[in-house]
């Protein structure tokens, strides 16, 4: 599912994610039937700006368009990257999600149905949005007809208009706007036999969204966020929020008797919790069991982040590697895959765009 998309794409792509404190690129190309990796590139907004590129009360980005523009050249300059052609992520709370069922109907009619039933639930006009959505599933009734079951998605008609700015300011060409959450899923979901949940914990917040088949069942945020851990603790400790993240990044929650891992635990025991919310509802909804979770965002790789998931949920927890499917020199295997869950939605994006 993408937000204003072109029907012909290119055989090289960038993918661009615009984050709460940085933007990430992925340059990546087709080789036969092979993905390649390019090049990448990164910048914090600390590193050139004293805001931070978006808050959660705004769904516009904080910083103006100029600025984010700027950050996104100077990454492509630094990196050397050369391709024109490029995709952008919309974060997840700058998108609405839900799910609803549809009577039987041909689908011809499916959507001004779609769009009739979106007025019950966008809590905004149907004007001031860009809807997009797909078909999920179906649920038979009888040997002829079937319940459709559809997820929507709608975006901020003034968010599209400022990413439309940054594009033209940065002279690429422009492919499509794509939401974290579908981006997330073509990254780090290579085949269709398990029912998995991603929890991607972000700068300012945390996503957990359902997928079976490959397809995006649900997508629901909390505001509990890797930032708001960085900013608990930096308080805590009165220490600067630079020093703060590099604190928290090292000596994380584990081992829990450490001071760190005293002031972080609560607030990761609550993502714990919500992600578990989650989890039962959907497997006494549906009668399914989730086999696998995947940790992916800025703060996956937490010290003993992992180890605490596995030790409230027995299903396989894995820390997202979206490089491991891509071709790239062996050299930096290391490297891409302590930064991997940071780029996920970057190299999703990059993949869309050679699709």
């Amino acid at each position: 599912m993408s937000v204003l998309s072109f029907k012909v794409f290119p055989k090289n792509c960038l993918g661009i994610d615009i984050g709460t404190s940085s933007v990430k690129i992925v340059e990546v190309s087709k080789v036969g039937s092979r993905i390649k990796l390019e090049n990448y590139g990164e910048l914090t907004v600390l590193s050139m700006y004293e805001n931070i590129f978006r808050t959660f009360n705004r769904n516009i980005l904080s910083l103006s368009s100029f600025d984010v523009a700027k950050a996104i050249k100077a990454i492509i300059e630094e990196a050397g990257i050369r391709s024109k052609n490029a995709a952008f992520s919309i974060p997840n709370f700058s998108t609405f999600f839900t799910n609803f069922e549809l009577p039987p109907m041909s689908e011809e009619e499916l959507p001004e149905a779609v769009r009739f039933e979106a007025r019950q639930h966008i809590p905004l006009p149907l004007g001031e949005v860009t809807l997009d959505w797909q078909i999920i599933g179906r649920k038979m009734l009888d040997a002829k007809s079937a319940k459709f079951q559809i997820l929507m998605a709608a975006v901020p008609n003034e968010v599209i208009q400022q990413y439309q700015e940054i594009i033209e300011l940065t002279g690429l060409k422009f492919h499509f706007l794509e939401a974290e959450a579908f981006a997330l899923v073509r990254s780090l979901i290579q085949d269709e036999k398990k029912l998995r949940i991603i929890v991607d914990i972000g700068a300012l917040n945390t996503a957990i969204s359902v997928i079976d088949k490959k397809i995006l069942q649900l997508s629901h945020s909390i505001d509990i966020s890797g930032g708001e851990l960085t900013q608990v603790l930096a308080k805590s400790l009165d220490i600067d929020y630079k020093e703060a993240e590099k604190l928290k990044m090292t000596e994380g929650i584990f081992p829990p008797d450490k001071r760190v891992a005293k002031i972080l635990s609560p607030l990761v025991d609550l993502i714990v919790s919500e992600t578990g919310k989650v989890i039962t509802n959907y497997e006494n909804l549906e009668g399914k069991e989730i086999e696998e979770m995947i940790i992916t965002g800025g703060s996956a790789n937490l010290p003993g982040l992992k180890d605490f998931f596995a030790s409230r949920f027995k299903k396989n927890i894995v820390i997202a590697n979206p490089f491991a499917t891509l071709f790239y020199p062996p050299i930096l295997e290391g490297a891409l895959k302590e930064m991997g869950p940071s780029f996920a939605v970057a190299v999703g994006i990059g993949e869309r765009g050679l699709e």
